[in-house]
This record gives C-alpha cells, structure tokens and sequence, in this order.
C-alpha cells in the first residue's frame, strides 16, 4: 500500500473543500486498485457530491438541520454548538473507497471527492490518500 498525507486549510467556516483533484494526482500511473480517502479527526468527513451546482451549501444547510449548533448538545466544549461537530463523523463518514482503474479514479460523471468540516476551531485539517494495488 502506497499513502500520503495532504494538508488542507479550512479556515474559519464550515465548508466542503474539493478533493478531487489532488486525489487524481496521487492515483495517476497507480493503474488498478483502490483509493482510500481517510481524515483522522473527530469532528470532519468525506463523501461523494456534486460540486459547483449548489450541493456543497446543500450539505452544509442539511447539516445544520439535522445538527443545530445550539446547547443540546452534552459536549460543549469550543465555539457554540461544538458538540454538533462531534456528531457529525456518524452521519458523513471519516473515510471512503474509491476504485482506481488504470490510475483513473472509476467516479460518476458528476461525482466529486470532498472533506466535509464543521469545526470551525480546527482550520487545519489532514487527508490520508492510501493506494492498494489490484
């Protein structure tokens, strides 16, 4: 298995950064296998969205429906409503797979690569892109 670690600034807003590229970077000339995407934080997660036609704030509006960032939340430690952010891995995973074909990742035609982060006390972040040959 082949991996490395990116950095990627998130800043001070809730946001979905754009994967997608560097783990096409990382998968060229790999030819076939498969494409670990992790995040070793407690509070982000990657998925597989449309981007560029409004689904990144769609995700974010949606988890601010199903996770308000108010006091219910029994962890609340940070900015208000931090708890939510501790929540959030059970609903937008930490990690995914993706199949690599001839060192091509095997996405639909609209599917993106994205790390989904809520934390805005953590504006830091680290994607471990892993390759298992097939």
């Amino acid at each position: 298995m082949e991996s490395i670690v990116v950095s990627v600034k998130t800043g001070s807003f809730r946001t979905v950064v754009d994967l997608t590229e560097q783990a096409a970077k990382f998968c060229d000339g790999r030819g076939d296998g498969l494409l670990s995407v992790f995040v070793p934080h407690a509070t982000a997660g990657v998925a597989l969205i449309e981007t560029g036609a409004g689904s990144d704030q769609d995700v974010l509006t949606a988890i601010d429906q199903l996770l308000p960032r108010d006091n219910r939340w029994r962890h609340r430690h940070g900015t208000a409503g931090h708890g939510a952010d501790h929540v959030l891995p059970a609903f937008i995973a930490p990690s995914l797979t993706v199949p690599v074909v001839d060192g091509r990742m095997a996405l639909g035609t609209w599917q993106s690569v994205v790390l989904v982060d809520t934390n805005v006390d953590n504006a830091q972040r680290q994607v471990r892109f892993s390759f298992l040959a097939g």
